[in-house]
């Protein structure tokens, strides 16, 4: 059973670096899209429900082409059930994937567990992108964990500039972005995310100087009700870290 709906507020991170992924809750596919450094050419549709794909004999996996990706963008891809896919780079690759290769993509799509870490020369991705109900449960791998850090640094800026409807809230514009987290500060807080972290929204605070937004360690789960009774218990504790918005330099640093 899904926990109440202020989970929406929350984003939960359990970074596994060594197999280059990580475990999110409160990610979703649009938003994940909007905070990459660079659109994908094509993406390999693993898993999904999307009628305006094109279909590619030799894989038999349905694609997209990026001039497709607004249309996929306003599907509602968690109504799918499992919703997967990796990008590519060229259909000449495609065309020239082995056998084992697209049983791994099969195995991958169907167990959300990789056989081998799910990046091919012939594919050129950066990304393998496996969700259930997408944004509850979502497994992403990343080729360069890097990335990682820069999507959850816009990510987290997105989503603040969007929380609340009231235009004086954190002193922004209605609906206007704060700016982006710098990745290398997201890094620093690896060791805590490899631990797995809860990012709450609801629980920002802001004064007249400063916007602070609150991070407790949570643990490794797989289910997001245990991840949501963790949070219920630890939001009551002070937060094991904060990432500060100043409000004056318009700047973001870490405090832990």
């Amino acid at each position: 059973m899904k926990s109440p709906g202020n989970m929406k507020e929350l984003i939960y991170i359990h970074l596994h670096p060594i197999n280059q992924y990580v475990i999110s809750y409160g990610i979703e596919f649009q938003e994940f899209m909007r905070s990459l450094p660079e659109t994908p050419s094509h993406l390999l549709l693993l898993k999904h429900k999307f009628e305006g794909s094109d279909f590619n004999m030799h894989t038999r996996f349905d694609y997209i082409e990026s001039e497709e990706f607004p249309r996929l963008l306003k599907e509602d891809v968690g109504e799918y059930g499992d919703f997967c896919w990796v990008d590519f780079e060229d259909s000449d690759g495609l065309n020239e994937m082995e056998g084992q290769e697209i049983a791994e993509l099969l195995y991958l799509a169907h167990s959300k567990e990789h056989l081998r870490r799910p990046f091919y020369s012939k594919l050129n991705n950066r990304y393998a992108y496996l969700s259930h109900d997408d944004e509850w449960f979502n497994k992403t791998y990343y080729r360069h964990i890097p990335d990682f850090y820069g999507v959850l640094g816009k990510l987290i800026s997105l989503k603040l500039g969007l929380f609340r409807s009231e235009r004086s809230f954190f002193a922004l514009k209605k609906g206007s972005a704060f700016p982006l987290i710098p990745p290398e500060m997201m890094a620093r807080l690896s060791g805590s995310m490899k631990e797995g972290i809860v990012i709450s929204l609801s629980k920002t605070e802001q004064s007249r100087f400063k916007v602070e937004v609150p991070m407790w360690i949570v643990g490794d789960h797989i289910s997001m009700d245990d991840v949501f009774d963790d949070y219920m218990e630890s939001f009551r504790t002070p937060p094991d870290a904060r990432l500060v918005f100043d409000k004056k330099t318009h700047e973001w640093s870490i405090f832990s």
